[in-house]
């Protein structure tokens, strides 16, 4: 093959919790957009003339539920010249090509991270496919080349890695506050020796008191 298909992006992580984003659309690819920003805390502001398929969506997979805790600001209308700049990120999935540009223009004028969907020339953020098992985040990007393969890649990732890496991560951050209160440089510690050995095992069947017990040993070592 020849020439390039995708962008070369510089994978980094949003926090976006608290901070007002703002999506333009209301279909199903709008919903999906909106699930993801409130899952992850975000204030969400929606503009769309007709919201019935995105909200009905939302519905339907739980993602309204708990709301009150993720500001939620559904607005009947058409998208405003110019009131992407009020916002931290930006996503656009009107399917009207008019109005999509128009959105992308405003936010990269404002130098407003923005998001079009199924347009990777009108993107200055490009999301990729996440599998999330609690703190853990497993994203695949093809640079906009092809979202199919990224979720194909993600999904193969995601059996192949299994369960439990959230709370793998959860008692690996109890064992670096553990290793910083002792006044222990967490970086003479050999992290990748322990998970390299039957620690990951250990908390992946439940037995949390030997994993403990190895990651203590792991921390304790190069002291001696």
């Amino acid at each position: 093959m020849t020439g390039r298909t995708g962008l070369d992006v510089f994978p980094v992580g949003l926090v976006v919790t608290g901070r007002r984003c703002l999506v333009v659309g209301g279909g199903a690819v709008a919903a999906r957009k909106i699930a993801g920003l409130l899952a992850c805390g975000a204030s969400v502001t929606v503009v769309a003339p007709e919201l019935h398929e995105a909200v009905a969506t939302l519905a339907e997979e739980g993602a309204l539920d708990g709301v009150d805790e993720h500001p939620l600001d559904l607005q009947l209308r058409p998208y405003r010249a110019g009131e992407a700049a009020n916002y931290r990120l930006v996503f656009t999935a009107t399917g009207d090509p008019t109005v999509d540009a128009e959105v992308h223009r405003d936010a990269d004028a404002a130098g407003v991270w923005v998001n079009s969907a199924d347009d990777p020339t009108r993107c200055s953020a490009v999301l990729p496919a996440v599998h999330r098992d609690g703190a853990v985040s497993v994203a695949v990007s093809t640079g906009g080349a092809s979202p199919a393969l990224a979720s194909w890649l993600r999904d193969r990732v995601a059996t192949a890695l299994g369960p439990g890496l959230g709370e793998l991560a959860e008692l690996l951050a109890e064992g670096r506050a553990a290793a910083v209160s002792g006044g222990r440089a967490t970086s003479d510690i050999d992290w990748r020796g322990l998970l390299d050995g039957p620690f990951p095992s250990l908390v992946a069947e439940g037995r949390l008191t030997e994993a403990r017990r190895l990651m203590a040993s792991a921390i304790n070592a190069r002291l001696q």
